[in-house]
């Protein structure tokens, strides 16, 4: 029975990782290439309505995982995730037809509640052993997905925005008919039914042992979140980046990070993790994003992006475990909801931040903000003892 069962989960995870990549394939192409692209030139809108219709698909995705969390607990993740790529389908769909702003920004937020589940799901799959090998394999789907996603439809766009459109809209049709290939299961609190009431105890107790965690939760991906708007502008104007040169360092950087997930996730399963790999991570994270302020050449910068790619590959399977030690049994939906829901507060206001600094100290201070707020978040963690244990 257990070697069914471990074949069992290598067989779902196998087809539900799969969904995930054309998932964020497609997300990584709406959002950084359709919605700016498609958006400005096929549907003549202006930037500010573009920028508004990204933050409310972010909003959206936010808002409601805590909601899809309680609904995985009570309801099969199929039927879940079906419901949610239908939903996300007709928000991709309702673009074409989005020539004036609240139906473009609103067919943003209808996929953004689309997207919302997925990744929860997927996390509610990882087993107790070997946790951080696991993060770092759904982190290299995620990440290979929402990378690939906008190289291709660049490409595309240069030849025919309605090819590139049809792609997508065919993209999120298989996935959901791939989503009806899924095993259907029962919630995941299974046959016993925890009380609402006991629920939000048990939550409210597992956040009162993870506080000193939250602040670093919401910062770290704030501090990211902030680089966004400005590193186009940054390349091009600070370093003096060809186009070309640009995406190659964006490569490079998401090749090692990818690259590094399993290994690193491997390494921090055979040494224990620990919050050692986290401030390594953060520590590296942070010289990496002050050297690179610093306007240095090209090859400068290319060594600049590995390092960068490899200590985002150190830090996300291990805190990703290390939240997991926080996530209440039988409650892994809301939990996990709840859980990415703080990290997405940071994802909404950090592009809100950079693009502040940016116009008041320019586009350097962005990096520099950031690199010190990854410095504080690894010296933070470095004087914690005893995190992540259960208890």
């Amino acid at each position: 029975m257990p070697t069914q069962s471990k074949r069992w989960f290598g067989a779902e995870m196998s087809l539900i990782s799969l969904v995930m990549f054309i998932v964020e394939f497609v997300r990584g192409a709406v959002l950084v290439s359709l919605l700016p692209i498609y958006g400005a030139n096929s549907l003549g809108l202006s930037p500010d309505v573009i920028g508004a219709a990204i933050s409310a698909h972010y909003i959206t995705d936010t808002i409601l995982k805590i909601a899809i969390g309680y609904l995985l607990d009570r309801f099969s993740a199929r039927l879940i995730v079906q419901v949610s790529l239908i939903i996300a389908l007709a928000g991709v769909y309702a673009l074409q037809f989005a020539d004036v702003a609240w139906m473009f920004i609103g067919a943003s937020a209808i996929y953004g509640i689309g997207m919302s589940p997925i990744w929860i799901v997927c996390l509610t799959k990882v087993t107790e052993e070997h946790r951080a090998t696991q993060m770092g394999f759904l982190y290299t789907i995620w990440l290979f997905g929402l990378g690939s996603g906008p190289i291709v439809c660049n490409i595309l766009l240069d030849y025919s925005s309605s090819l590139t459109y049809l792609l997508l809209v065919l993209l999120s049709v298989l996935a959901c008919l791939l989503s009806f290939f899924m095993p259907t299961q029962k919630a995941l609190s299974g046959t016993t039914r925890i009380p609402l009431g006991r629920q939000v105890s048990v939550l409210k107790e597992r956040l009162v042992k993870m506080k000193l965690l939250l602040p670093g939760m919401i910062l770290q991906t704030m501090a990211a979140s902030m680089l966004i708007p400005i590193l186009p502008g940054f390349a091009a104007d600070e370093l003096g980046l060809s186009g070309a040169q640009y995406s190659i360092l964006l490569t490079v950087g998401g090749l090692f990070a990818v690259a590094g997930l399993i290994p690193m996730g491997k390494l921090s399963d055979k040494l224990g993790g620990g919050r050692w790999f986290l401030v390594i991570g953060f520590g590296a994270f942070a010289i990496g994003l002050y050297v690179l302020a610093l306007g240095l050449t090209f090859w400068y910068c290319l060594g600049i992006a590995i390092i960068l790619g490899l200590s985002y590959s150190t830090i996300l399977p291990t805190w990703n475990a290390l939240l997991a030690t926080y996530v209440p049994p039988k409650q892994e939906g809301v939990g996990w909801g709840l859980l990415s829901t703080f990290e997405g507060v940071g994802v909404m206001i950090g592009p809100v931040v950079g693009g502040v600094l940016a116009l008041w100290g320019g586009e350097s201070a962005v990096f520099w903000t950031s690199a010190v707020i990854f410095a504080f978040i690894g010296i933070f963690y470095a004087s914690l003892k005893g995190i992540g244990a259960k208890s």
